[in-house]
């Protein structure tokens, strides 16, 4: 499947979806309430079978805290972008996709660590590098005066 085909592909799953002609990857725009369904059929799906979670990236957007997964297909050798957002910053929370791939449990473990975002339904949630004095030192918003990071 090249490109554009991958983008018909998705847009057959759910309409509504925004695709993006990305760079190197077709990049899609996914409401957080829509991302675990179509991550399950992506990866499902005897026409996609994107098997491999080769990365999950957290971001600070300013207002709004999001993720972004590459997924892969090991099968077809095709690759798709997901991207979410969540607008809440106080108490942000996406659906894991640990049940998906196993990868995403340590990505997912970083992500809420370093920003914290909560991947509701994930297996093992809690910190991964910092204790809980440190708050979320990836956030654009963070200030730290007993450790002295600076922008």
């Amino acid at each position: 499947m090249d490109k554009i085909q991958l983008g018909e592909f998705i847009k057959s799953i759910d309409p509504d979806l925004e695709i993006k002609d990305g760079k190197q990857f077709t990049e899609v725009l996914v409401p957080s309430s829509k991302l675990h369904s179509l991550a399950t059929q992506l990866k499902e799906k005897e026409e996609a079978q994107f098997d491999y979670l080769f990365c999950l990236s957290g971001v600070d957007y300013g207002h709004d805290l999001g993720v972004v997964y590459h997924l892969r297909s090991t099968i077809f050798n095709h690759v798709v972008v997901l991207k979410t957002r969540t607008s809440e910053r106080e108490n942000p929370q996406l659906d894991s996709v640990s049940d998906l791939w196993k990868t995403a449990d340590f990505h997912e473990r970083e992500v809420y660590d370093l920003l914290g975002i909560k991947f509701t339904n994930h297996p093992d949630l809690r910190r991964l590098f910092l204790d809980n004095s440190w708050g979320f030192p990836l956030r654009k918003d963070y200030v730290d005066d007993i450790n002295i990071v600076t922008k």
